[in-house]
């Protein structure tokens, strides 16, 4: 069976109600009257309960809100398709349930440790969580199609690998003064990746060799695997720019790797104990 044939065959009419149902609401939201939508986002010098979830979901500009759906539609798109091939689909939509539910109060609440006057909104935290659970559905996937019984333990070393590169992206970089922050960030991510293979007994050049020969000879499958590779390296670029700040506004860095590490490490978690065990 073909791959295309192999997704159409698993994929659910609800699940894709689920996913559409998001960018439906995005649009909705931004319907209202601008007033009702700036009412909706969060002010962290007064901070509501219910801002602290609607402000995911408010946008103020079309330029915005069409970024942040185009992103979920290729980060939701593309792990969907991982997570039903991957015999994954339970975790990826209890993952995305979360997001959507519960992500809201905890970003909202973290973005409160640092004190400042102003105001958030727009979905990009949550697209950030897309983002970081993307290695782990990549690794179900890679696990049931490529590499049967592959391991977890190689997860971290990911993590460590990506938050090096998300520094690199996100910091300035420079030999002298706070220029250093970014570079020495991003070398201790990869530094940290290493060790933490070669601490763990991962083979990294074999593997990789390998995993190069098996997705080359597997057309349709292996090219899935190097969109959604490609996507977990090249999406950071945009959800941490060089330069954060736009002509009426400024990216929340803060909260983009608050999702990314935290939509990593609890569903990796939930991974290693096996509760997603199918």
């Amino acid at each position: 069976m073909t791959l295309r044939r192999a997704l159409l065959a698993s994929v659910r009419a609800v699940d894709l109600l689920v996913l559409l149902a998001v960018p439906t609401g995005l649009f909705a939201v931004f319907s209202l009257p601008e007033s009702t939508r700036w009412s909706l986002a969060f002010a962290y010098a007064d901070p509501t309960l219910q801002s602290a979830f609607t402000a995911h979901y408010v946008h103020l500009d079309l330029d915005h809100l069409a970024g942040n759906v185009a992103g979920y539609c290729l980060l939701a798109g593309v792990g969907y398709a991982l997570a039903v091939l991957g015999n994954a689909r339970r975790f990826f939509l209890t993952a995305l349930a979360t997001f959507l539910l519960a992500f809201p109060f905890a970003l909202s609440a973290l973005n409160l440790a640092v004190p400042r006057d102003a105001i958030g909104f727009g979905f990009s935290g949550i697209n950030m969580a897309l983002a970081g659970l993307l290695p782990l559905l990549l690794w179900t996937y890679a696990r049931e199609r490529f590499v049967p019984g592959a391991s977890v333990r190689a997860l971290p070393a990911v993590f460590f690998a990506l938050v090096g590169w998300i520094a690199l992206l996100a910091l300035p970089l420079s030999t002298t003064g706070a220029g250093l922050a970014g570079l020495a960030t991003g070398v201790a991510g990869a530094l940290l990746a290493v060790i933490y293979a070669s601490s763990a007994g991962l083979p990294i050049r074999a593997t990789a060799r390998e995993g190069v020969v098996t997705i080359a000879s597997r057309p349709g499958e292996g090219d899935l695997f190097v969109v959604a590779a490609v996507l977990v390296v090249g999406y950071p670029v945009v959800g941490f720019p060089t330069d954060p700040t736009g002509a009426d506004s400024v990216v929340n860095l803060y909260v983009h790797l608050l999702g990314f590490c935290l939509a990593f490490i609890g569903p990796f978690s939930l991974l290693a104990v096996g509760v997603f065990d199918e």
